[in-house]
């Protein structure tokens, strides 16, 4: 069953597309994840689908509800955890869920049963009575993720959630987000651009690219369509020249270039790189590096796009500089 559809959903400021028709449904009850850089469009889809934003055109429905015409049920029906921190340092953690449950209007002799329920989920029983201006970046997102459950809502909204975290605290927050879903139930939609975050958690996955939805499956399949190795060549020059030779070689299954990096899907790829030097000497190209690895879902986005996500990041961040050089 489908907890939310949306149907050429769109999102424009001014000429600026946010969200450019997109459309895609939600099980209930999965993990379904929103991929792509900074400024793909990612927040602005999150927001819309919440009720924060209207949409410029196009339709959705969360848990049954038009998120037009019927905001209020649609708010009853999720949580949310927002990508910027938004407890209140000067509460204790339990006093930061008992304010939530209050404006949800849980009831009273439930709002108790519901924090202490909450604060074991997320491992901040020892910890509940503390202010949280002393907690831990990893114990704030933590408390975060329990305080968007205590009205128990169908769906929880996670935009990006371990982003400005440590590797080590993102894994802790990665099993908490696994163990959650297991536990409640609840559908969990998330946006990251961390690669490795979509692999990990998602049931599926959508990748996200200035606005457009550019694929959606499970990571399996989308990794599974390359299909062979991807072999990697770092070229500092004469790359234009092997990748033009290399688009006419019928061994090979598909080829991006990103970068400075050629990376070109083969069957049996450990056999092929003595061929790939040699076509890369023949065009007298410095060859700096070779890898050779399983399609992963970074291969996927770079296959899909032409740039990797670090390259939209990056084009992302100039593009916010230029915005606020103007507005200057």
């Amino acid at each position: 069953m489908d907890i939310i559809q949306v149907d050429r959903l769109s999102k424009e400021f001014g000429k600026l597309k946010a969200v450019d028709k997109i459309s895609f449904s939600v099980r209930e009850g999965e993990i379904f994840g929103l991929l792509g850089p900074n400024g793909a469009g990612k927040t602005t889809t999150i927001k819309m689908l919440t009720t924060l934003l209207q949409p410029t055109s196009g339709e959705a429905r969360v848990a049954g509800h038009d998120i037009k015409k019927d905001a209020n049920l649609v708010r009853n029906s999720i949580g949310i955890v927002f990508q910027d921190p938004s407890l209140d340092d000067e509460l204790t953690g339990r006093e930061n869920l008992e304010f939530h449950a209050v404006l949800y209007r849980v009831p009273k002799k439930k709002r108790a049963i519901k924090v202490k329920e909450v604060l074991k989920l997320v491992e901040l029983e020892d910890k509940a009575d503390v202010l949280v201006k002393f907690y831990s970046g990893g114990m704030k997102r933590r408390l975060e993720i329990g305080r968007g459950l205590i009205h128990e809502p169908k769906v929880l909204f996670l935009d990006e959630p371990t982003v400005g975290l440590d590797p080590q605290t993102r894994r802790h927050i990665w099993e908490y987000i696994k163990k959650l879903n297991e536990i409640s139930n609840v559908t969990l939609i998330l946006t990251t651009h961390y690669i490795e975050e979509a692999d990990y958690l998602c049931n599926r996955v959508a990748i996200v690219d200035h606005g457009r939805l550019v694929t959606l499956d499970t990571p399996k399949v989308l990794k599974d369509k390359l299909g062979g190795d991807v072999v990697s060549l770092r070229i500092s020059s004469g790359e234009d020249l092997v990748e033009s030779s290399l688009k006419s070689t019928k061994w090979v299954k598909a080829l991006s270039k990103h970068d400075g990096t050629i990376d070109i899907t083969v069957e049996e790829g450990e056999k092929r790189i003595p061929a790939l030097m040699e076509i890369a000497e023949k065009h007298k190209a410095k060859v700096d590096s070779v890898l050779l690895h399983k399609p992963s879902l970074e291969d996927v986005f770079i296959h899909y796009t032409g740039k990797s996500i670090r390259e939209e990041e990056g084009n992302a961040w100039q593009g916010r500089m230029r915005t606020m050089n103007r507005r200057r």
